[in-house]
């Protein structure tokens, strides 16, 4: 899918492959996701493994970003990571990845979790917040 956004940057939305993976770890280290950075090979198979991965480039075809999640295909769409590069945020792309990934499931309720510092974006995209738990099996 290429698009135009805010008439200035030219974008193409394609399917993650696997030689992206350095440049995703290249972002997540530089938004401090450290867990997913210490953890190289399980995050590489977490992105082997999902259903709902993309990634989205920019003119010159450097990948601004990025996004992954599962689905049902019919109920339920939920977001893993969405990451765009900072020197490229403000420009709509997280918001163009949220609208093609959902064009794709449009039947499916999508869900994520925000940080305390993100919830306005997804607040001012018109998503709800809700509540949840989480919790890892070493906890």
């Amino acid at each position: 899918m290429n698009l135009n956004i805010q008439n200035k940057t030219s974008i193409h939305i394609r399917r993650y492959q696997e030689s992206d993976f350095p440049r995703i770890q290249e972002l997540n280290q530089e938004e401090g996701w450290n867990n997913l950075v210490e953890k190289i090979e399980d995050t590489k198979e977490a992105w082997e493994n999902s259903n709902v991965s993309f990634v989205v480039e920019v003119e010159g075809g450097e990948i601004g970003g990025y996004i992954r999640g599962l689905t049902d295909r019919h109920i339920t769409l939920f977001i893993c990571e969405l990451l765009i590069d900072k020197k490229y945020r403000g420009l709509g792309l997280g918001k163009e990845l949220l609208q093609h990934v959902h064009g794709l499931y449009p039947k499916t309720r999508m869900e994520l979790l925000a940080s305390s510092t993100s919830h306005t974006f997804y607040e001012d995209q018109g998503y709800r917040p809700f509540y949840g738990f989480r919790k890892t099996f070493e906890e």
